[in-house]
Parts: structure tokens; C-alpha cells; sequence
């Protein structure tokens, strides 16, 4: 900015008697009569990264997306092991699918991350010289989120099929007298009747059933249609063990077309029919062993072993992707290696035991569910980004920190940053909600400091992209820090 300053005759008036500006070097030059100087206005002093942090969140309370929302946001030096700079960094806010940063650690620190789910097929009985088994055929399962899902390196339910069917065949088996028995004891005692509380339906065009409950369906082509308007959206969850249904209206969607999360019973099915394909019939049906009491205790024999993609592929998939079921099923999956029983419930006594262990600030926390899905999960800024801290010295850490998408360039966050100098240096989870947006993980600042940071913004005003970009300006000083 100029300022124009006219200097008159009347200017040397004021001018001490015996001293002439003309030449006087400590003096503005005075012009000729009727003549402007320019003086210029130097640059205004360039705020600090502090000093624009603080700026930037302050500017966030008038703000029309911000000003009604409940938000808390806390940076931290994990080396000094000191807040940088926070607001409301104790409140208790809805964290969304940042909770998976909790689910998916814990998992790599209980099975470590070369950790594999095996799933075997066996047989009871013998064959004889006509190749005839007297006895079943048996899929004893592990609790694999992954499998058949094509997903995280998982194999297809077609190849898996065709696996068996082969290994079948290898072994000299034309006929089998018994049935194909799928054992799943691993999921005892795992009856819910309802959802956890306050389950959500995300407005993704997706909805959530368990393993299990798609025994006479296939995964490839179950699809579920609704009008293009509905006055009235009911979205209905059916437990497979006890039938029951429950349902929300909480959906933001206008019709529903989605795959079925995959089952174990489906690839059970898919053996019966591969077998009878290549000329092996089965006389027996499928019998789906949920129970360990039930009478299938005969010896078995193993024919082959499927294993699954290592524990660090799965949870790459998950935190990169942010997917629900996988998620869920490694909660489960951390109970049963606990505790032996495969339910929520435990899964949720496991976690709890081991945040215990970590030192965990519960003040404010609720763990619901392993993936996020829950309006019940409620935890602190400033307990996510300590805990986010703690795994640093942590053995699995490297691979934990390589399963965080990454700033403009790879899952979640592909989206954000891009046009920053945060451009590949935020290594977070993301999370969405209807009205909810998070996001919490590690910032690399160009000092070369590793700091970790939670942002959980809930109930904002507009879209989604708009609270993105919000939450873009919070974090852009980060990285002179």
C-alpha cells in the first residue's frame, strides 16, 4: 500500500529557524511546488507457524460450516511429550472410523503382523478302492475377515473353490456318502440380538450383515432395492443366530445396490456345486456347525490349508480403505484369542484390557465397536494423539505407520492436501459420519519432526467438502512447525 503525502510551503514553517531541508540528508527532500512523494509502507511482519495456527482455528468460531459445530484439535510433540497447541482438546467427540487406529493396533500387537488365519478341508472316514469317502467332507474356519473377498491379496471364493476341488480329486475321491460340514465354533456364543448402540447406516450406498447370515445367498449378486424416493426408509439388520431383526432410519442414501459381506457357508455351498461340476457328488447336504457341543467330534484328517494374506496386508487394507467388516472381524478375532469366545462383548473387554496396559487416558472414552460405525464411540483429542505417540517405539510401528494413508496421494486421503506442502506429509485415518468428520494420525514437518495430531470436528454445518477444507487450513502450519 502507498501512501501519497503533499508537501506545501506551509510545511516549512514548522521548521526550526536556521535549518533548510534542501540537502539535509535527515529530512525528506521537499519537492517543488504542488509535487507528491511517494513513501513507502513496509510489508507487514510474516506471522509465525504458531501465530497462523492460531489465527486460522480463531477465524474457524464465526465460521458458517464451524461456528455451531462441537470440535476439539490438539498437535503434539511426542519427543518433548508436550501439547504444541490444542482447543478443546479434552472434550469427548464422536471419533468415526479414526477408531480402527485403536482396533487395528491392537491386532498387530496381539498376533503380531506375519500373524495368517488358516482355514483347512478335512475329511472323516476312509476312502475305499472305488474312491468313495465314507465320511464328510469339513471347512474347519478361523474367524478370516478376508476370506474369499479377492481383498488385501485374499484369494476369490472361485479360486478357493477351485483349490479344494482339486485337492479333492488329488486325493482319488469320486463320490462322497457323507456331508460337507462347515465348522464354526469359532463363533460361539456370538447371538446378538440387536446392533451396539446407535449403529449408523453411512450414506456410502452400503449396508452392514455379519458373517454368517448369508448361508443360501451369493455375495456376488445380492442386491437390494428400494424405491427412488422413499417416504419412509427402514434399513434392517437379521441376526443369523437368533432370527431376529432390528432396523434404523438413519440412512442418507437413496436406493441400495451392494455386494453381501462374504461367508464361510457360501464357500461350503461353492464346494458342493464345484465338486458335482467335475463328476464328485456329494450325497450329503451342508451342515453349518456353529456350535462345539454339536456331534461332529469324529477324527478327521487334513486334505489341504488355505492361509490367509499376513495380519500387515489386512490392516494396510482396512486403514487405507477404512473397511467396516474386516475391521469388526479383527475385534472379534482379538477376543477369541483372549478369551475363546467370538463375540462384540469380548472383543471389547479385550481392547479395554489392553489400552490398560498402554496407559490409555479413559477420561471421556467409549469403545462400541472395533470399526467406528457407532454413534457411542466417544473418545478425547488429546487420548488419541498420546496413544498415537506411545506406538512409536513399538516393534510393529513401521508397519502400522506404512497402513495410514497418506496426503493427496493414496487411500482416504487422496482427496485432501493435494495442493499444499502437506502434499504427502500427513500420514492419517480418516473418518465420516452423517455430521461427523475426523481425522487423526502423524504430520511430518519440514524440520524433519514426526508430530501427531487428532482434528474431530461434529455436528458442522454444509457438505463434506467443505468441512474437509476447514480442517485442511487448521493443520497448513503444521508443517513449518
Amino acid at each position: 500500500m502507498k501512501k501519497f503525502v503533499k508537501i506545501t510551503a506551509v510545511s516549512m514553517m514548522l521548521l526550526p529557524l536556521g535549518v533548510c531541508a534542501q540537502n539535509n540528508p535527515f529530512l525528506p527532500q521537499i519537492p517543488t511546488s504542488g509535487a507528491s512523494v511517494v513513501i513507502e509502507t513496509p510489508p507487514p511482519t510474516p506471522l509465525t507457524p504458531e501465530e497462523q495456527l492460531n489465527s486460522n482455528i480463531a477465524s474457524m468460531f464465526n465460521d458458517p460450516v464451524m461456528r455451531n459445530a462441537q470440535w476439539g484439535f490438539v498437535v503434539y510433540d511426542p519427543k518433548k511429550k508436550k501439547i504444541i497447541n490444542s482447543y478443546n482438546e479434552n472434550a469427548s467427540l464422536i471419533p468415526a472410523s479414526t477408531t480402527k487406529l485403536l482396533t487395528t493396533e491392537a491386532a498387530m500387537t496381539l498376533f503380531g503382523k506375519d500373524y495368517q488365519w488358516v482355514t483347512q478341508l478335512e475329511h472323516s472316514g476312509s476312502i475305499d478302492e472305488q474312491g468313495i469317502l465314507n465320511g464328510n467332507l469339513y471347512i474347519v474356519g478361523s474367524g478370516d475377515p478376508s476370506l474369499g473377498t479377492g481383498r488385501a491379496g485374499a484369494a476369490t471364493y472361485g479360486a478357493l473353490v477351485s483349490d479344494f476341488v482339486r485337492s479333492v480329486k488329488d486325493l482319488g475321491i469320486k463320490r462322497v456318502k457323507g456331508d460337507i460340514v462347515l465348522k464354526t465354533a469359532v463363533f460361539k456364543s456370538n447371538k446378538t440380538v440387536v446392533l451396539p448402540a446407535n449403529i449408523v447406516w453411512k450414506g456410502t450406498k452400503e449396508y452392514f450383515v455379519p458373517v454368517g447370515s448369508t448361508n443360501d445367498t451369493d455375495p456376488r449378486q445380492e442386491r437390494l432395492l428400494g424405491r427412488k424416493n422413499p417416504e419412509d426408509q427402514k434399513f434392517v439388520y437379521l441376526s443369523p443366530f437368533t432370527q431376529e431383526m432390528v432396523y434404523t432410519e438413519n440412512f442418507g442414501g437413496i436406493a441400495l445396490s451392494t455386494k453381501l459381506p462374504a461367508t464361510p457357508a457360501y464357500l461350503a455351498n461353492g464346494l458342493k456345486a464345484g465338486l458335482a461340476k467335475n463328476g464328485i457328488i456329494t450325497e450329503g447336504k451342508v451342515i453349518n456347525q456353529s456350535e462345539p457341543e454339536q456331534n461332529f467330534s469324529e477324527e478327521r484328517k487334513k486334505i489341504m490349508a488355505y492361509q490367509s494374506p499376513k495380519l500387515e496386508d489386512m490392516v494396510y487394507f482396512i486403514n487405507q480403505t477404512s473397511n467396516n467388516h474386516m475391521s469388526e472381524a479383527l475385534l472379534k478375532t482379538t477376543g477369541f484369542y483372549k478369551y475363546g469366545d467370538f463375540s462384540l462383548e469380548t472383543g471389547r473387554t479385550m481392547m479395554n484390557k489392553h489400552l490398560s496396559k498402554k496407559m490409555f487416558d479413559f477420561q471421556g472414552f467409549n469403545y462400541a465397536d472395533g470399526s467406528g460405525l457407532s454413534r457411542s464411540n466417544v473418545v478425547t483429542p488429546i487420548s488419541q494423539v498420546k496413544f498415537l505417540s506411545s506406538l512409536m517405539d513399538e516393534k510393529h510401528f513401521d508397519s502400522y505407520f506404512k497402513s495410514l494413508p497418506i496426503g493427496g496421494q493414496t487411500g482416504t486421503l487422496k482427496s485432501m492436501f493435494r495442493n499444499s506442502d502437506s502434499f504427502g506429509q500427513v500420514f492419517a485415518k480418516t473418518g465420516t459420519l452423517n455430521r461427523v468428520k475426523t481425522l487423526a494420525g502423524y504430520i511430518k514437518t519440514k524440520s524433519g519432526k514426526l508430530l501427531t495430531f487428532s482434528l474431530l470436528i461434529n455436528n458442522y454445518s454444509g457438505s463434506v467438502g467443505q468441512v474437509k477444507q476447514k480442517m485442511e487450513k487448521i493443520l497448513a502450519p503444521i508443517i513449518d512447525f
